[in-house]
């Protein structure tokens, strides 16, 4: 695999690599209570070991992509009830943000990507997409590592509701890490009541709602890692990898106005 990170340059290599059409992604992790059978570092393994696989594919697709080091502390007060998260606050998530994309705006660089493991940091990052656009302007955008949730066939049925320790992301962890995965801790852990609502949900829903994960009773995991496997995790990265490399060739021509 073809090393992208900026960090591995010296500065005036850095100045004398990065062009304006550079792409660089900036992974964004969290470290949070993820059941018994997966790690606190879930998210930032999936940010990071997906964003350097992308930005690999995405140079061999003909792309000019480099890669940030990760921020592994982020927006999880959904989590802080449970020991092992280590969390900072949106107002200081969003500073971090904006303090990174002053920084780049000091390079040849134009473009910013937001490479996303933690669904909590979401708001931030739209809030900071903006921020970078006006203060700095860069072209600024985010993707996410987009974990699907169990539909019964590809997967336990987890009801839509596959977002937090289910099996899309015990998949991915079982491939990325195994021997970091407990498959004898596998629990199902849909909450009924909330899978029958209509409208009410979590993000996309039509009517979201405040939650904190031990709201549900399941020891703060949503969906059912039973069933999850190496080879599911596999293709769910094959799929993260195609999808983000057509994204980011769609970015590196991107223009709002044409």
């Amino acid at each position: 695999m073809t090393t992208r990170d900026l960090a591995d340059l010296s500065g005036p290599a850095l100045a004398a690599t990065l062009t304006p059409d550079s792409i660089v992604l900036l992974p964004v992790g969290s470290i949070e209570h993820h059941g018994p059978h997966l790690p606190l570092a879930t998210d930032l393994i999936a940010a990071d070991q997906m964003s350097a696989r992308l930005a690999s594919a995405a140079v061999d697709a003909g792309l000019d992509v480099w890669r940030l080091p990760p921020i592994a502390y982020a927006k999880s007060d959904e989590h802080a009830w449970a020991p092992g998260t280590f969390w900072i606050g949106a107002d200081e998530l969003l500073a971090t943000l904006r303090s990174i994309g002053r920084s780049l705006a000091s390079t040849p660089a134009r473009t910013l990507v937001f490479y996303n493991g933690h669904g909590g940091n979401t708001p931030v990052l739209a809030t900071a997409l903006r921020e970078l656009r006006r203060l700095y302007g860069l072209r600024t955008f985010a993707m996410s590592v987009a974990i699907p949730s169990g539909d019964g066939v590809d997967g336990p049925d987890e009801r839509g509701l596959g977002i937090h320790g289910g099996w899309g992301e015990a998949s991915l962890l079982m491939h990325l890490r195994p021997e970091l995965v407990d498959a004898a801790q596998f629990a199902r852990a849909i909450p009924p009541t909330l899978a029958d609502h209509r409208h009410l949900g979590f993000a996309g829903a039509s009517v979201e709602f405040g939650w904190l994960s031990d709201d549900f009773g399941f020891d703060g995991v949503l969906g059912d890692p039973t069933g999850a496997s190496a080879g599911a995790g596999e293709r769910i990265a094959s799929g993260l990898i195609a999808d983000g490399v057509e994204a980011l060739q769609e970015i590196a021509t991107f223009d709002p106005a044409a």
